[in-house]
């Protein structure tokens, strides 16, 4: 009789224990549900952009790749930790050190007051030039304490994306700066600048190489139109004077430019040291 108990008290837990496992199903279940709403709160979240957040996360991705030092990982390099304040490049080239206006002799003093109005005058010719061939937004001229720098924005005009042939159009407005340098008598300087976007390709291993070879193919074709060739002298300048921010399409395109600068003769004589 006790046997029998055992038996069926044995039979008994057995069946609880059954009914225990016929409800795992339960598990496997709501781990199924707590997935799928974690799947449709990713969707719903990744469906909704901040224009904002996404506008800035672009500019830290492109600070990322370009090789400058992101905020806030200069300051190990700080003794106490102290937060360097990032150099800004210089808006042009260094320029040779001369003397201050005030202490010219009064030969020195007429000599940049003629070289000021033949300045504005080829300013002038190359501006109406611009404007009648509808590029005034890729030529600009201005004169500084340099001479009279003519920028030319190399997008559409003067090259392709990274290649430093010159383009028919190119040529043609070269034809005409030819023509209005022919006269003058002042040394030139041709000077290749780039934006920040790194290039790495088997011809142009970085910017440097660029920003050379598209002044020196510029210079090429002034003196093929006719500039006597001992004016010139051409440099590549990469990214280090940028006249605008590379953080926009707009700033990196006029970044993109080759100047021809006509530099002063005060400028051309002097042989001391330059100054950034």
């Amino acid at each position: 009789m006790s046997a029998t108990r055992s038996r069926r008290r044995r039979r008994g837990h057995a069946a609880g224990g059954g009914h225990g496992d016929d409800e795992r199903w339960l598990l496997t279940y709501a781990d199924m549900i707590t997935l799928l709403m974690a799947l449709f709160m990713v969707l719903f979240s990744i469906s909704s952009v901040n224009t904002s957040k996404f506008e800035s996360l672009q500019r830290a991705l492109e600070d990322a790749f370009s090789g400058r030092i992101l905020p806030g990982g200069k300051g190990t390099t700080q003794a106490g930790g102290a937060e360097a304040t990032p150099k800004r490049p210089s808006p042009e080239p260094p320029i040779p050190a001369i003397k201050p206006i005030d202490t010219m002799s009064a030969n020195d003093k007429r000599q940049i007051k003629a070289e000021d109005e033949a300045f504005h005058r080829l300013k002038a010719q190359v501006d109406a030039y611009a404007k009648k061939h509808g590029i005034s937004d890729q030529i600009e001229t201005i004169v500084t304490q340099r001479g009279l720098v003519i920028r030319v924005l190399t997008d559409q005009l003067l090259f392709d994306s990274g290649l430093a042939h010159v383009k028919p159009p190119g040529q043609q407005m070269i034809g005409k700066v030819a023509h209005l340098l022919g006269t003058d008598t002042h040394s030139i300087s041709v000077e290749g600048h780039t934006d920040s976007v790194p290039i790495e390709t088997s011809q142009y291993p970085s910017n440097w190489e660029l920003s050379t070879a598209r002044s020196s193919a510029v210079l090429r074709e002034l003196v093929a139109d006719g500039v006597t060739e001992r004016r010139f002298e051409a440099a590549g300048y990469s990214d280090l004077y940028p006249i605008d921010s590379n953080l926009s399409i707009k700033g990196r395109a006029r970044n993109r430019r080759v100047e021809i600068v006509l530099l002063r003769k005060a400028f051309a004589r002097q042989k001391g040291p330059v100054t950034p």
